[in-house]
């Protein structure tokens, strides 16, 4: 005689959310793919989950090589930074002008606000014969570098430390800038758009910058031509404040048009142009 008993509700409600799930995955995914980064926060108010959902979910893509966790979210693995050992061995000689031009605008007695990343690495080196500097970083390997030169005070920046930038990044990076008064601001950033437009790899670091540039009386961007017309994927808002940007090659003619617009001078470090 058949069963004519009805099935579970646990048996029934087992496919669904093994669907919604996958629902999920698919939706983090496109995601991805417009926006190149993902906010666990904006995630789960669109899809109406917790948040600790969302991070499960990030998770399980992260383990299938799909995505790269960060603080707050997930890039797209295509639009991960390189360590920044990687970067200092890419075009080192245009950084290590770059990075010379832009010390000639450190003078004495000035307190010096230095971004993370490869190329301000370089500014760090052209300082190391300077003295009389107060030196705001959240960089390591520029706090270790300038510590052990005479007459520089380095002043390192707390938070949550990023091993591919090996830099700090966070809440308490950015509350602390508000302690300071800054002559100068050097600024990285992760790429140029094609529209003249400075941008990040992550919602954590471009903020950080804009907080940075914001601390300033002048704001030196640093970038050497392999940003040039490369949007990651999230934008830094400018400031007023930007007195230059400093490169090691003559832009491509649509974004030396674009930085016109915004009264930007370009120094180019080697002289060309």
């Amino acid at each position: 005689m058949p069963d004519s008993r009805p099935a579970t509700p646990i048996a029934m409600a087992a496919p669904v959310n093994r669907l919604l799930a996958v629902g999920r995955l698919d939706y983090i995914l496109h995601n991805l793919d417009l926006a190149g980064s993902v906010s666990i926060a904006d995630l789960a108010e669109k899809l109406g989950v917790s948040r600790e959902t969302i991070r499960r979910d990030l998770k399980t893509l992260a383990e299938q090589g799909r995505v790269h966790l960060v603080h707050g979210g997930g890039v797209k693995r295509s639009v991960i930074e390189p360590s920044l050992a990687a970067r200092e061995a890419a075009n080192a000689l245009g950084k290590a002008a770059i990075g010379t031009a832009a010390a000639r605008f450190v003078t004495d007695g000035m307190v010096v606000l230095i971004d993370s990343g490869s190329t301000t690495l370089s500014l760090a080196a052209a300082l190391t014969n300077q003295s009389n500097l107060t030196v705001i970083t959240n960089s390591l390997p520029i706090g270790m570098l300038l510590c052990r030169t005479p007459g520089v005070k380095v002043v390192m920046l707390g938070g949550d430390i990023d091993s591919t930038d090996e830099a700090t990044f966070g809440i308490e990076t950015m509350a602390a800038l508000a302690h300071f008064r800054v002559d100068i601001v050097f600024l990285g950033v992760g790429g140029i758009s094609p529209e003249g437009e400075f941008t990040d790899y992550t919602r954590l670091a471009a903020e950080q910058r804009h907080v940075m540039m914001k601390s300033g009386k002048a704001v030196y961007v640093l970038a050497d031509h392999n940003k040039f017309d490369k949007g990651t994927p999230v934008r830094i808002a400018p400031v007023p404040q930007i007195a230059g940007l400093i490169v090691d090659r003559v832009p491509p003619a649509p974004l030396a048009r674009a930085f016109a617009q915004q009264q930007w001078p370009v120094i180019v470090a080697n002289g060309q142009g």
